[in-house]
């Protein structure tokens, strides 16, 4: 296929939901914004993870909010759009729900691509690299089939109250490291890259997670991080040759 017929979108790290309703729809009206303008000529779009900061299915109830965006997805894949979602560390708890009202692809684990002889390496980040030993400890309790039974028993006021909570106490405690890149040694994901490069060779290495916007070139690849939308606004463009990493204005 001719690189002119690639025309794929990345984002990640919405958070809809905080730090409150009036700020949160702001953003989520913003992100609409963003998707109205590459509608034009987008052919796929990866949004790669916690675009909600908390989201939990239960069997007959999904978290109220967000219409704005969830409509105008499904608007995109109507039009023929492909739409791909990730799970991230604050919405893992897609059952299947967004896969059936949008046809969208969910990852739940890293996956891989390729587009015009170019292989992309695609994951939210959450949990790769060699640090964060306890939330890898932590994931693997919320990722136990038998730990989302017991979650789901809860009432969702309840459920969606002790989530809000922890989520806040995550905010706070990460957000100095997150403002700034520390370094190749400190930062995981890198050296999760480094890792991933020394057995296959890929072009890009796109990631979310990290909420700070990076390019690094790891020797004849390419380490993306995407950023956030609640500072940066930015996101990821691939036009069948090269990888751009943009903001958004309105």
């Amino acid at each position: 296929m001719s690189s002119t017929h690639h025309h794929i979108y990345f984002a990640s790290d919405f958070h809809l939901g905080v730090p409150d309703h009036s700020s949160s729809l702001e953003r989520e009206k913003r992100i609409v914004s963003w998707l109205n303008s590459i509608s034009g000529n987008a052919t796929e779009i990866f949004l790669m993870g916690d675009l909600f900061d908390f989201w939990f299915e239960y069997k007959y109830v999904a978290p109220k909010g967000f219409v704005r965006l969830l409509g105008k997805m499904a608007e995109l894949s109507d039009r023929g759009i492909k739409i791909h979602l990730f799970t991230g560390n604050h919405d893992m708890w897609m059952f299947g729900y967004l896969e059936k009202e949008l046809n969208a692809d969910i990852y739940h684990q890293p996956i891989t691509k390729e587009y015009n002889g170019k292989k992309f390496y695609l994951a939210h980040g959450d949990g790769l690299g060699p640090g964060e030993y306890n939330y890898k400890f932590i994931k693997k309790i919320f990722a136990n089939s038998f730990f989302q039974w017991c979650y789901a028993r809860i009432h969702p006021n309840l459920a969606f109250a002790i989530a809000n909570y922890f989520s806040r106490r995550s905010r706070k405690s990460n957000y100095d490291e997150d403002a700034h890149y520390l370094g190749d040694e400190k930062e995981w994901l890198v050296q999760y890259c480094k890792q991933k490069l020394t057995t296959e060779h890929f072009d890009f290495m796109v990631f979310g997670h990290r909420h700070l916007p990076v390019e690094k070139e790891i020797g004849k690849s390419k380490y993306i991080n995407l950023g956030d939308w609640i500072k940066y606004n930015t996101y990821g463009y691939f036009n069948g040759e090269t990888f751009e990493l943009k903001e958004f204005k309105e």
